[in-house]
């Protein structure tokens, strides 16, 4: 098992940093998976248990200048790793500005993925930082453990407005109660809902857009269904919070799924980065 790779555009250091930094925001642990064509960063809390759960897919072509993998055998040229994100993102920030940052897979006292930062210098000789951020092996009987899910059969799929606007009206709305109702419709039109026993508050979106699901087979909303009729999920505002202040992808595309009363799924897309999310619904 070898991993290497190295990246010099700083541009796209900086980039992989935003994506990484993202993910630290989501979770305290989750599973790199590497294989010769992407980078997958992964989350599985069983969604039906009350977890949240992630899959970001990242084009490794479009970050790195230099790649090379072998996985555990030449049919499955792959490796899966755990690693604590936060710890990655630390080692990153002193590589801003690098002129270039090698990543390669280690032996040390554990496994770690060592990230090795190439800083300007005033002198001649080159400043070299490295951070050995311990990891452990998933061993390839569990790797069935990690697909990527799939869209659910939802109710309706909306455009989502500015991330940054949502994410304000949720900080606004997380002083009022614990939970939260998104809800939307087929004609564009989406709210944000809190209701207690002391205040209702509600926050509308007009004109947003429902994306077409059927030019890539998907399954999508019922073509019978009232375009007015809303679906909702009443979900942990917490997880939504989160997941709204953790973005610094800055996704030139934002879509929620709706599966009525039983889950939220968001995806976000940059040109060479997806990042899926699940939030579960509760009672």
């Amino acid at each position: 098992m070898k991993f290497r790779a190295k990246m010099v555009d700083v541009g796209c250091l900086n980039h992989f940093t935003r994506v990484v930094n993202t993910i630290s925001k989501l979770t305290k642990t989750c599973t790199l998976r590497l294989t010769a064509d992407n980078l997958f960063f992964m989350l599985s809390d069983k969604v039906a248990n009350g977890g949240v759960s992630m899959w970001c897919e990242l084009s490794q072509a479009n970050f790195f200048d230099e790649f090379q993998l072998e996985g555990v055998t030449a049919e499955a040229n792959e490796i899966y790793l755990e690693l604590q994100p936060e710890n990655m993102s630390r080692a990153l920030r002193t590589a801003q500005n690098a002129k270039s940052l090698k990543v390669k897979l280690t032996k040390k006292h554990c496994p770690c993925l060592t990230l090795a930062a190439e800083l300007p210098s005033l002198s001649s000789a080159s400043r070299l930082v490295t951070h050995d951020i311990p990891v452990d092996v998933i061993p390839r009987r569990l790797w069935q453990d990690f697909k990527e899910p799939s869209v659910p059969d939802f109710d309706v799929s909306i455009y989502l407005p500015p991330i940054k606007t949502m994410k304000n009206v949720v900080d606004r709305m997380k002083n009022l109660s614990n939970h939260l109702v998104l809800e939307a419709n087929l004609k564009g039109e989406m709210n944000l809902k809190i209701e207690t026993d002391l205040v209702s508050v509600s926050t509308h979106f007009k004109d947003l857009g429902n994306p077409s699901w059927d030019d890539d087979g998907s399954q999508g909303p019922s073509q019978d269904r009232d375009p007015e009729a809303m679906a909702h999920a009443r979900v942990d505002i917490k997880k939504l919070q989160q997941f709204l202040a953790g973005q610094q992808v800055n996704p030139s595309k934002g879509m929620c799924n709706i599966v009525n009363k039983r889950m939220l799924h968001f995806i976000l897309l940059h040109e060479d980065v997806s990042l899926q999310y699940f939030i579960p619904a509760v009672a």
